[in-house]
């Protein structure tokens, strides 16, 4: 699996499937949800009503990830998934990384190759980007997947150069 890095907006990447960082509502939000949800029409949010509706009566559960069209989106698919809130008193790393390792599963299921995700729970959620990064970054090297091509999107310099730092270190230790 090739890892790549990317400064911009995750919702203009064309790849089989681009990750939302959603709440569990799946109704849209701000940060990289409301993007996702905007740019991306109205047909994802009609798929995320239905999935209300139906297997997630009372929201998706934090670490987990369901898939729906892409809309608009120059991708096939939208894999949502809900990053923990950060917590300075209690350990919820696993649940970050199993927002990773759960979304790389059900874009196995789907066939997708290539998978662009964003810095999941580092906005409103609040984690340290550098720590997000070293869990993110390790968790997509260490989880067996069929997906060819993992860009991690961005949205600002600072983002970018916490995750170069994570791929760095991960590189390294590989040897």
């Amino acid at each position: 699996m090739d890892i790549h890095l990317v400064q911009g907006d995750i919702t203009e990447q064309r790849v089989d499937a681009i990750v939302n960082a959603a709440n569990t509502s799946l109704l849209g939000g701000g940060g990289v949800d409301g993007a996702i949800h905007r740019k991306g029409g109205p047909e994802i949010l009609a798929e995320c009503r239905q999935l209300r509706a139906s297997t997630y009566g009372k929201g998706l559960p934090t670490g987990q990830a369901v898939a729906t069209t892409a809309g608009r989106l120059p991708a096939r698919w939208v894999i949502h998934t809900v990053g923990p809130v950060h917590s300075a008193t209690e350990d919820r790393s696993a649940l970050l990384a199993s927002c990773f390792r759960e979304s790389l599963r059900v874009a196995d299921e789907l066939g997708a190759h290539s998978v662009a995700f964003p810095a999941i729970s580092t906005g409103v959620y609040h984690w340290p980007i550098n720590d997000a990064a070293r869990i993110a970054v390790r968790t997509v090297r260490e989880t067996p997947a069929s997906v060819r091509d993992v860009r991690f999107v961005l949205f600002d310099a600072n983002a970018y150069a916490a995750f170069e730092r994570a791929v760095g270190a991960s590189d390294s230790s590989d040897r």
